[in-house]
This record gives structure tokens, C-alpha cells and sequence, in this order.
């Protein structure tokens, strides 16, 4: 938001934690907004695009930038054998769902404007087998496929729709939740000398968003410093000293 925000747009930032929100919006400046919105709640939805019509009159770009990253969800998406139904039930009924509803609800104000842009932050974890997170990683890759049935179903409509797959990116929550252990080893297999911060995946979805990618549509930008393009003893051949 604040990137977006830096080169000229009006952001609104909806969050189910409206005054977690209302302190970003604040903290960005006179450019932001903030307002409510529960993925999980079809009018909430809803009424989220109206609030932003009402507000702006059009809507130019949408950056669908959100899961169920609960304390509860995560302490129970392990590996499928273990994951129980309501747990798959409400990472569809967000990632998926929720994101589906949300950009329904969006396009016919991108298409009118005839240069709409959507952008889905997906994961890494979409594109490669985990020991856990079953749910998440497999909720992610539908977005990536939703990703794609738009951009055909509106490239000739005036909407674009790509999606932007991170790796490990270094945030408050990730150094709260993830232990320090868990860091080094997904560090030890990035192909980068750091993991990714949030102003890399930033500048990532601002470029798709932007006239600058006006030729890009249906296409996944995987942007995790390298971790899911190589083979599976990077880490240990890189311990041996091989170049």
C-alpha cells in the first residue's frame, strides 16, 4: 500500500482487523484509507466494493493479499492424513472463496475503466510438496489457477490478472511465529544471501499492477530469492564449498 500509495494511487487497505488497518492507513498518509472486510462474509464483501465505489468512483487495481494464517489453522494444517474437515473448510472459505467473491465483485468496475489490474499474492508453497500446510499450499494453488480463468475470461475485457508467489518474507509475524531455526534452514536453501522482505514482494506487485506490465496477463511471478528453482541438495552441496 504505502508503495502504491508513493507513486500516485488512492489505497484502501481492507482488513478483517479494522484497527490494525486504520494505523497502516494512518502511517502511509492522506492517500491510504482503511475499511472492514471478512473474506469469510459474502456481504461483507459486498459491501466493501460499494464502500470503495461510493468513496472513489472507480476502482483501478486489486491486490488480493490474504489467507487465514490463524494460530488455530495452522497448529492443525499438518500433513492431509491429519487435517480435520472444518480446518479445510475455512482455508477454502477464505483464500478461495473469499478471493473469488472479491474479485466477482470487483471486476465490472475494473473492466469499465478498461485497464484493470488484478494481482494475487499466492505462495511458493503452491508449487512444491511440504511436509505440512496441506491446506494453505493447496488453497494457493487455486488461486493460481483462478489467476489464470481470469486473465482469459477478461485479457479482451480490459482486465489483466497476474499473481505474485513469495517465499519466506521477513515481517513482524513471520519472526514471531517462526522460529529462528526454521528461518536458517529455508535461508540455507535461498539462493539469495537473505530472505525476502516485504518492500521485494511490494515492488513486485506494483510493477504487474502498473501500465509498466501492460502486456503481462495469466502469468505467476515467483519471487522467494530462488528457494523453488533448484535441486534438492542446493543446501548441502553448498556446505561442501561447491561454487
Amino acid at each position: 500500500g504505502r508503495l502504491l500509495a508513493s507513486r500516485g494511487a488512492a489505497v484502501v487497505l481492507a482488513d478483517l482487523d479494522l484497527p490494525r488497518a486504520e494505523a497502516a492507513a494512518r502511517e502511509i498518509g492522506p492517500a491510504a484509507v482503511a475499511m472492514a472486510v471478512d473474506l469469510a462474509d459474502e456481504a461483507s464483501i459486498v459491501a466493501l466494493v460499494q464502500a470503495v465505489i461510493s468513496r472513489f468512483g472507480r476502482l483501478d487495481i486489486l491486490h488480493n493479499n490474504a489467507a487465514d494464517l490463524s494460530n488455530e489453522l495452522n497448529a492443525v494444517d499438518t500433513d492431509l492424513e491429519h487435517i480435520p474437515a472444518w480446518a479445510w473448510e475455512r482455508t477454502y472459505r477464505v483464500n478461495v472463496i473469499g478471493t473469488a467473491l472479491l474479485t466477482r465483485e470487483a471486476l465490472p468496475w475494473l473492466r469499465a475503466n478498461g485497464n484493470g489490474s488484478i494481482v494475487n499474492t499466492v505462495s511458493n508453497l503452491a508449487l512444491q510438496g511440504h511436509v505440512v500446510q496441506a491446506a494453505y499450499s493447496s488453497s494457493k494453488a487455486a488461486v493460481i489457477q483462478m489467476t489464470r480463468s481470469v486473465a482469459a475470461s477478461h485479457g479482451r475485457r480490459g482486465v489483466r490478472c497476474n499473481a505474485v508467489a513469495p517465499g519466506l518474507t521477513v515481517t513482524p509475524a513471520v519472526l514471531a511465529v517462526f522460529p529462528e531455526v526454521i528461518r536458517k534452514l529455508i535461508a540455507g536453501e535461498t539462493l539469495r544471501d537473505r530472505l525476502g522482505e516485504p518492500a521485494d514482494i511490494a515492488e513486485a506487485v506494483a510493477f504487474l499492477a502498473s501500465d509498466a506490465a501492460r502486456n503481462i496477463t495469466g502469468q505467476l511471478l515467483t519471487a522467494d530469492g530462488g528457494l523453488s528453482t533448484h535441486l534438492p541438495a542446493f543446501a548441502g552441496f553448498s556446505a561442501l564449498g561447491a561454487p
